[in-house]
């Protein structure tokens, strides 16, 4: 609701100051301003629900739930065609039925015989926008808002007497009575939008799932001469490889191979062989870089060990007695522990470097016990060979030596 000022003529403002404080509200004027500006903002005002300000167009304010043992002291409202009259507050409120869900529509009774569907408009425009006034002959009429507050805001109005002008006559007087309608337009609305809330969460929790879901695997495509020929052009690039040769392995597994397409798949598995040798040259140059990072890092550790040699004997030389005399006991405690933390940290640095060298020794005495072995096996082959050739020669000379 836009707050403009109201339009209708009000014979006594000081008559909805007091209502609305009553309701601990802050009452406004007809231009908006407040009318008590010693009004204490504190008298219990709630936010964060829908605004259900009885009877002030532009307010923004939800009056607090009222205690039910406390009176609602309710004032006189005049209108431009009739005056409203609060009921008697010692009488218990008017019941009401069971609020339906989505409910826009209420049900008034007890309208004057007189009462015009513009009067009606003029009384409950004030709660908020109404849609539509189906009017009886009977006294009573329905009207449809078209928020939900709204309702609330004419379910105030029940009990007030109401009269046309000025005049006594019984035709021109009726008390109101203001109810929760039930309205296949306001079920149809409200099942439309839980309907609209169950699809949206619906949808929030499908996205959540597919978030936290592991991605798929992208579809294999079918074979063919054409997807053959682009998966043989990836297998030959090193950056491609790897897909192509999924699809490969997909491709004979679906059984894909056949005596038309034998050679095309042979020349496919050729190119995945001679991938071999560049994943073996990538390997060497991996372990090239590893020897000299392992080097530099020896190196490296080597030079620090030898700095930490330097700071523990410059401490041991500060603990010699030509030198610790001369300190104080503050200063001798600080040399002291600063000593024994050097060489701590100097001990564990050399044990790493020891296990370095350690685990390069081992590396050499493996490759002399392979080189060895490598040896006495070919001695062994050796004579090997010499003895069959030994056996051979003397089978021969024993078979024809008596010839010569």
């Amino acid at each position: 609701m836009d707050s403009t000022a109201m339009t209708l003529p009000m014979s006594d403002p000081t008559a909805w100051a007091t209502a609305m404080n009553n309701l601990g509200m802050a009452p406004l004027g007809i231009a908006g301003q407040p009318l008590l500006p010693d009004f204490d903002p504190a008298l219990g005002m709630m936010t964060g629900i829908p605004p259900i300000t009885p009877m002030m167009p532009g307010l923004g304010i939800v009056p607090p739930p009222i205690p039910p043992d406390m009176p609602v002291v309710k004032e006189i409202i005049h209108c431009k065609s009739c005056t409203l009259f609060p009921p008697n507050p010692n009488l218990p409120p008017p019941a009401t039925r069971e609020r339906p869900p989505g409910c826009k529509t209420v049900f008034v009774g007890g309208l004057p015989e007189n009462g015009t569907e513009q009067i009606i408009v003029e009384v409950f425009e004030q709660c908020g926008e109404i849609i539509a006034i189906r009017k009886s002959k009977k006294n009573f009429c329905h009207i449809r808002f078209a928020e939900e507050y709204m309702v609330d805001k004419a379910l105030y109005l029940s009990g007030y007497r109401i009269r046309l002008g000025s005049s006594t006559d019984k035709k021109d007087t009726g008390r109101l009575h203001v109810d929760f309608a039930q309205a296949r337009d306001d079920l149809y609305e409200w099942e439309c939008k839980q309907r609209m809330l169950a699809r949206e969460e619906r949808h929030r929790r499908r996205m959540e799932e597919e978030r936290l879901r592991p991605p798929s695997p992208p579809p294999v495509v079918h074979y063919s001469d054409h997807e053959c020929s682009i998966v043989a052009e990836k297998l030959k690039d090193d950056s491609k490889f790897s897909e192509a040769v999924q699809t490969l392995l997909t491709w004979i597994e679906r059984g894909e191979v056949n005596r038309r397409s034998a050679n095309n798949f042979y020349s496919m598995i050729q190119s995945a062989n001679s991938h071999i040798r560049r994943l073996v040259n990538e390997k060497a140059a991996h372990e090239k870089d590893m020897e000299e990072a392992k080097e530099k890092f020896k190196q490296a550790l080597a030079g620090i060990l030898i700095q930490f040699e330097q700071i523990v004997a410059v401490y041991h030389s500060a603990s010699k007695q030509k030198a610790w005399d001369h300190f104080t006991k503050a200063q001798r405690k600080n040399i002291s522990v600063w000593c024994k933390q050097a060489e701590e940290i100097r001990n564990i640095h050399n044990d790493e470097l020891m296990g370095i060298r350690r685990e390069e020794e081992m590396e050499m005495s493996d490759d002399e016990i392979e080189g060895t072995k490598e040896t006495e096996e070919s001695v062994k082959e050796s004579s090997c060979l010499l003895h069959i050739l030994t056996s051979t020669w003397h089978c021969l000379y024993f078979e024809f030596g008596q010839f010569y």
